[in-house]
């Protein structure tokens, strides 16, 4: 704390009830954290936060001039600080940690673990896209003490930082969803972004469970001969868990497992969807819960938005909005969707550019307009998306593809186009923002 004796005898006794990191949201009681950004620094707020009800704050020691006769918690780096906070707030805790990672699909599967487990457990998970350095520990710190299990995904970009994440989580069960080509770029190949997924290993409690997509070779092929106790899902009737039948429906899924006779039904559209509950079900019979219970769970799922959110629009359209992010395997999958969907006349596909792909950037683009021939429309949005359409074109005619490199023409153009018969798949990278093509029509 700063200031004298007596300053220290007068915060002795001070209740930290909970962190925040942007002043503007402080609760009464809070740990408020001030960062030094490009454009701003925190600290400037410090006082301010102390005044709205912060019960106290941190105060980088570089940083001149701290406030006095406040209670600053006085470290070296904020951001280090908060991460060693949340590593030992986490082991004073009596909870479980499910760690998830992969190149797609961490969130739905975050959100359907989170339904499952929640049928008997108090469950708290990632919110957000809060799984760096910085959101993990700030979920963490967020934990209520009575929760029995936490369920964080972690995000990367580049290696060594699933393995930080791991070991400041330290799961019990870690689950790698898939592997795809997502930060090829700084990655430099598929087999080095398995190699940095598979840091999540490197965390896990003794005894701790590995749960992974078992038909990606680059993962089985490595966990051969690992002593960690395993379990697989996937499509291949050699994993522990896989589906033996998948019916589509307007609105979801309808599936069988090899574990029980009855059926079960996923709200949420895509086969891919389906690997991703595979995975939350072997999580789920870790922690006991029968399969006979878990469609209660599936059926009251909420997943994260923008993730195959099938919405209505303008003149009774469909969309569906896909918009938080891309790659070349979730695009496909949300093509394979919007290709089987039934009970529509007319389907569009809006494609933008998919980001941090590295030196073979066109390359994935042009592929995934090879795959749109069962497509009525194709409208893409960006540099790169604009090779979509080329590659588009040689499977369509060219009167039903269109390349743009402006939203309002794009929109335009798809309005034209709506009706109660028509859906509409939109996706790109977060980059690309094109959740404001699916706000323009709805």
């Amino acid at each position: 704390m700063a200031g004298s004796v007596e300053t220290f005898e007068q915060y002795a006794n001070v209740q930290i009830n909970g962190i925040t990191i942007d002043s503007r949201k402080i609760e009464a009681g809070q740990l408020f954290i001030p960062f030094k950004g490009e454009r701003t620094d925190g600290h400037q707020y410090v006082a301010d936060a102390i005044k709205q009800g912060a019960a106290a704050a941190f105060w980088q020691k570089d940083v001149p001039n701290p406030p006095e006769n406040l209670p600053l918690i006085f470290v070296d780096d904020s951001l280090k600080a908060i991460q060693a906070l949340a590593k030992s707030y986490l082991r004073q805790l009596n909870v479980k940690v499910v760690g998830i990672t992969g190149s797609n699909g961490k969130t739905s599967t975050k959100d359907i673990t989170t339904s499952l487990l929640s049928l008997k457990y108090k469950v708290q998970k990632t919110e957000g896209n809060y799984n760096n350095h910085l959101g993990l520990p700030l979920t963490v710190l967020g934990l209520e003490e009575d929760t029995d299990i936490a369920v964080l995904e972690m995000g990367m970009s580049g290696r060594g930082e699933i393995d930080f994440l791991s070991r400041l989580a330290e799961p019990d069960i870690a689950v790698i969803t898939n592997i795809g080509e997502s930060h090829m770029q700084d990655l430099g190949s598929r087999e080095g972004i398995a190699e940095a997924k598979l840091e999540i290993l490197n965390g896990l409690k003794d005894k701790g469970r590995f749960i992974y997509f078992g038909d990606e070779l680059l993962l089985s092929s490595r966990m051969k001969n690992s002593k960690v106790d395993t379990k697989t899902f996937g499509m291949d009737h050699a994993n522990d868990l896989y589906p033996l039948e998948i019916n589509a429906l307007e609105n979801g899924s309808a599936f069988h497992i090899n574990k029980i006779a009855a059926p079960f039904q996923l709200p949420v559209l895509g086969n891919h969807n389906i690997l991703n509950a595979l995975a939350a079900m072997l999580v789920a019979e870790y922690f006991d819960i029968p399969y006979e219970e878990m469609n209660k769970g599936l059926q009251s799922l909420k997943l994260t938005n923008m993730r195959m959110e099938l919405v209505e629009g303008k003149s009774g359209v469909k969309i569906i909005n896909d918009a938080y992010n891309a790659s070349p395997t979730s695009m496909l999958a949300a093509i394979d969707v919007l290709k089987k969907l039934p009970g529509y006349d007319q389907k569009i596909a809006v494609l933008g550019d998919m980001l941090e792909l590295g030196d073979k950037e066109e390359s994935f683009h042009y592929q995934m307009g090879e795959r749109l021939e069962d497509v009525d429309y194709v409208l893409t949005y960006g540099k790169l998306g604009s090779f979509i359409a080329e590659g588009a074109k040689t499977v369509l005619p060219a009167d039903r593809v269109f390349a743009f490199f402006e939203k309002e023409p794009l929109i335009d153009k798809l309005v034209s186009y709506l009706n109660e018969e028509t859906v509409v798949l939109v996706k790109a990278s977060r980059g690309m923002k094109l959740e404001e093509i699916v706000k323009a029509i709805q």
